[in-house]
């Protein structure tokens, strides 16, 4: 196998999937839960996003094809769903949503579940790591291209995991006004990506420069 296109999939799909940069995210995102509970909805979202990921490395553009959605109509409505978190995040919904129904936690974290919606998707497996795999077994085709690819995509996504493991020491190390503070800032950031989303998207469609 060429060891340039190994190199050149793990850098791409570490660039795009961030297995860092997500950690911080995934604590804003379950800020105040049990550790067991972070340790769920870590597994759940790596293990729906290496799924979603394999399934459009294996078929690529066709799955879309097949339901009539094109890459860049996949990339708006990431971008306009990821804005709708962003907010929750940047006027603390979530956690008013917990204070409130303080007398009904339990059921509040069963149904306030951001393992499928934004980690597994769009945030692991969003519109740019469902297009880098698309793009990277094309330039291997055949079985072997595609084992490669799916292999290093699981190593990326098995990094997500650990970096979701260390979620607990980050929160304990940023402290109530840390994680605030660090939610905001994140909100904002993802606010941003969501509109760089939607910009893909529209260029993709010739409707933007």
């Amino acid at each position: 196998m060429d060891t340039a296109f190994l190199i050149t999939a793990f850098v791409t799909l570490f660039v795009i999937i961030d297995p860092i940069g997500m950690t911080p995210v995934f604590v804003a995102l379950t800020q105040g839960m049990a550790s067991r509970r972070r340790r769920v909805i870590a597994a759940r979202a790596c293990v729906a996003a290496a799924l979603i990921l394999v399934v459009f490395a294996a078929f690529g553009e066709a799955v879309l094809d097949f339901v009539g959605i094109s890459m860049p109509a996949f990339r708006i409505a990431g971008g306009i769903l990821l804005f709708l978190t962003a907010l929750d995040m940047l006027f603390e919904r979530r956690a008013q949503r917990r204070a409130g129904q303080a007398d009904r936690a339990e059921e509040e974290d069963e149904g306030d579940d951001p393992s499928i919606f934004p980690l597994a998707i769009p945030l692991i497996a969003g519109p740019g790591a469902i297009a880098s795999v698309i793009l990277l077994t094309g330039q291997r085709p055949g079985l072997e291209g595609l084992a490669w690819v799916v292999g290093v995509m699981l190593v990326m996504i098995a990094l997500v995991f650990v970096m979701f493991l260390t979620a607990g020491l980050l929160e304990r190390a940023l402290g109530r006004t840390g994680i605030i503070v660090v939610t905001r800032l994140l909100g904002m950031l993802l606010a941003a990506l969501a509109v760089q989303f939607v910009l893909d998207g529209l260029r993709g469609f010739g409707l933007a420069a």
